[in-house]
């Protein structure tokens, strides 16, 4: 039931959430001026573009729902697929929803105390509150989801016209003196773009997300391919723009001591008017977290379909023809990460593994050109692209651990092989004392949500 605008609107809406409103600081924090953090934000949206256009060819190739799970099924087998699908439902996922729905929180209960931080246990009751909202809509119809969707796509666009107009009419009054030697003062090092493109591409983050929902698309082979091309250089192009509003009101040290970026811009530019924008940039943030609920929900079925989760995530629910388990289960572990919740080390991990999956599943597109050429290929690339977002996709992944490296890095590798212990009891060798244990509940939750295989 999903058409081509609302595909756009998916792209667009899942995209610009939270992440350019939170984003900059970090992206100029590691690169120290204003024009290397303008270059970035223009080559995470080329990288992302790129990255999008290898996975409308994987999308229109094996047209199943479930993102990168079922392409690195068919070209690696089953092993880096249930790895893939273990760390998503279990970290980058649920922890994505988090961090969207943490900046929420905090720009939604910002104008409540002015001049000081709102109490953490005020924003992590909030994240938490938008989390079950969310995934209730979620649970109970795909149409009310894409319309909040639409409905927030349309509310996002506003405040992005609103900052991007306000910044154009101010160059246009002269207001240029923090672009004056832009490069002059830019601390530049592997580390320090690794982090930058980090951040960068957070903000960017969603840009696959058409991939998770191929079965629900109408005619998939035109409309993915259309929404990618037309939905990433548009959010490209409005990122750009909203930074180089945010630079002609703030100097770069204004910038880095902002609480709140776009609160700030407000408070400068559209006063007493300034209450709109933590209200629209709330929205916006409700809109990606509703996208990343939406699509995720997915993953954890298409799993659960072909046995590598609990069965009872597969199900569907009859009334609403929703995968209400799937949902549930993906809220309920982005709460749990939502108690901890410190917003930049989150991003920070959760790129660093989500960039090793992203790799290992262009690397699969290559792989495919020569092993199962027999696949009929609706969309087919020049063969560099994927070549070029392989080698910048191990680059993000290496670059941090070599240069500055830290032992959560580990742990999060060691979180990913983890997995290979639960494939190799309960999948490989398939115990059944899992199947006897979760049989009266998986019953007894078939007959609360009123769900079936």
């Amino acid at each position: 039931k999903v058409g081509l605008i609302s595909g756009i609107c998916m792209i667009i809406g899942t995209i610009i959430g939270s992440g350019i409103f939170v984003s900059p600081k970090s992206v100029l924090a590691n690169v120290g001026a204003v024009g290397p953090c303008l270059t970035i934000w223009a080559a995470c949206g080329l990288l992302a573009t790129l990255g999008a256009l290898c996975f409308a060819e994987l999308g229109t190739m094996i047209t199943k729902s479930g993102g990168e799970y079922p392409y690195l099924m068919e070209a690696f087998g089953p092993i880096p697929a249930f790895l893939f699908s273990w760390t998503s439902l279990l970290v980058t996922k649920p922890s994505s929803f988090a961090i969207i729905c943490l900046s929420f929180a905090e720009y939604a209960s910002a104008p409540f105390y002015p001049g000081c931080d709102p109490p953490q246990i005020v924003i992590k009751c909030l994240a938490a509150a938008a989390i079950v909202t969310i995934t209730t809509v979620n649970s109970l119809s795909v149409k009310l989801g894409s319309y909040l969707q639409n409905f927030l796509t349309a509310a996002k666009m506003i405040i992005v016209t609103i900052i991007i107009v306000s910044g154009i009419v101010l160059v246009a009054q002269g207001k240029t003196e923090n672009f004056k030697g832009s490069f002059k003062d830019g601390k530049i090092s592997v580390s320090s773009l690794g982090l930058a493109f980090y951040n960068g591409l957070w903000a960017y983050d969603g840009w696959n997300q058409l991939n998770y929902i191929t079965e629900e698309l109408k005619n998939p082979y035109r409309n993915l391919l259309l929404s990618i091309i037309i939905g990433i250089p548009l959010v490209t192009v409005c990122y750009v723009l909203i930074n180089i509003s945010y630079f002609t009101v703030m100097t770069s040290t204004e910038l880095l001591q902002s609480q709140a970026v776009a609160v700030t811009f407000g408070y400068r530019v559209l006063y007493p008017g300034a209450w709109i924008v933590p209200l629209f940039v709330a929205l916006s943030a409700l809109g990606s977290a509703n996208g990343t609920c939406f699509t995720a929900g997915r993953l954890v079925y298409v799993a659960g379909r072909e046995g590598h989760m609990l069965k009872v995530l597969s199900y569907v629910s009859v009334k609403h023809l929703t995968p209400a388990p799937a949902i549930i289960f993906h809220a309920a572990v982005a709460i749990i990460y939502v108690i901890p919740g410190d917003i930049n080390t989150l991003i920070n991990y959760f790129s660093f593994a989500v960039w090793m999956f992203y790799g290992s599943t262009v690397l699969a597109l290559i792989v495919m050109r020569f092993t199962r050429k027999e696949l009929r290929r609706p969309i087919k690339i020049p063969i560099i692209i994927p070549v070029i977002v392989t080698l910048v996709a191990f680059l993000l992944v290496l670059a941090p651990i070599i240069t500055a490296p830290e032992l959560p890095y580990l742990y999060c590798v060691l979180f990913i092989l983890s997995g290979l212990i639960v494939y190799v009891f309960f999948v490989h060798f398939k115990f059944n004392w899992p199947q006897k244990i979760s049989q009266p509940i998986t019953m007894h939750l078939q007959m609360l949500l009123e769900v079936v295989p």
